[in-house]
């Protein structure tokens, strides 16, 4: 099999695609022929010794991938050789085969393309934790999502509107805008040349939105949460520009707002039962084709820094996903 390694976590560059002996799975595991992986924020932030899981060196990175399982470790009876499935485990995914504990592999209906289900776990568990179980999203209320074009972003209005909330993205330019509209955003607010409270103010008549759904951090933060509604709930998904922001505690106390944080790895970890009665409700909808995950682009798995640049330039809509 090939890899690539991370054999000292500096960044992207010290990363090397290196042939190594295909493992054989152990008890609890799988060996798994990777089709498809995506990349995902972590996935630059583990190479970078900047996120919160240090994996022991070398590791492989790819955090989300699917392909077909190869080989079953010993205990392993809910999965089968030759059976379809996607993966979420921090690492392995860019290479041509990884070991995958089988506990969080999650079985593929037909007509699950790889490039769809290595795309789909991360972003929508993420956003259905965060909408549905943290904030308690109703029909009817107003979603106010930052970096609605990235692969979160996209997830969270989908569904949002899968709910029946109204949606109002909010992206860097038209082109981001548009694309949040053609999958359902009822509006949208071009922050780099819009003043953020005023576009929100007019697009809710004054009242502001219920829930705010940033995965951004950064400068943003503090407009948009003197934006939020009586009772608003301001959803902590990430700080994918890089800075934590700081926001005054009085803002929360003069419109009743609530803080919530959203870590849904250890939502997973913690609350198994309820996560997995989400995931099969995220399959159900995208069965029924009320979700479906974006794709900015796909890319042959041996171009993976390209890749990792292309991300860096912000101009990613969606998902970029390797292929082998």
């Amino acid at each position: 099999m090939h890899a690539w390694l991370c054999e000292n976590p500096v960044g992207v560059d010290a990363l090397t695609w290196k042939e190594i002996p295909t493992p054989a799975p152990q008890k609890g595991e799988v060996l798994i022929e990777i089709q498809a992986a995506s990349l995902n924020f972590p996935d630059l932030l583990i190479v970078q010794n900047k996120y919160q899981m240090k994996p022991e060196l070398p590791f492989v990175p790819g955090s989300e991938y699917a392909g077909i399982i190869r080989a079953v470790g010993e205990g392993v009876t809910h999965l089968q050789v030759g059976q379809a499935v996607a993966c979420l485990s921090g690492t392995g995914g860019f290479g041509t085969h990884t070991i995958a504990p089988a506990k969080l592999c999650m079985p593929l209906p037909a007509g699950f393309p790889a490039v769809d289900a290595a795309a789909f776990i991360m972003i929508y568990a993420t956003s259905h934790h965060a909408l549905i179980d943290r904030a308690q999203l109703k029909a009817g209320e107003t979603v106010l999502v930052l970096g609605a074009a990235g692969g979160v972003g996209t997830s969270a209005i989908q569904v949002a509107k899968a709910v029946g909330a109204r949606v109002i993205a909010a992206a860097s330019t038209d082109e981001k805008c548009a694309l949040c509209t053609s999958i359902g955003a009822d509006a949208t607010i071009n922050y780099s040349r819009e003043n953020m409270r005023e576009a929100i103010k007019k697009l809710t008549d004054g009242k502001g939105p219920d829930v705010i759904y940033d995965p951004v951090g950064g400068d943003f933060a503090e407009p948009a949460f003197r934006s939020i509604a009586w009772r608003g709930r301001y959803l902590v998904v990430g700080f994918a520009s890089g800075p934590i922001p700081a926001l005054p505690f009085n803002l929360a106390l003069l419109k009743g707002a609530s803080i919530v944080g959203v870590f849904w790895g250890d939502y997973s970890r913690r609350e198994p039962q309820a996560n997995a009665a989400m995931m099969a409700e995220l399959a159900q909808w995208y069965a029924q084709g009320k979700i479906k995950p974006v794709i900015d682009s796909t890319m042959p798995m041996k171009d993976l820094k390209a890749a990792y640049a292309h991300m860096g330039s912000r101009n990613v809509k969606g998902k970029l996903v390797m292929v082998n």
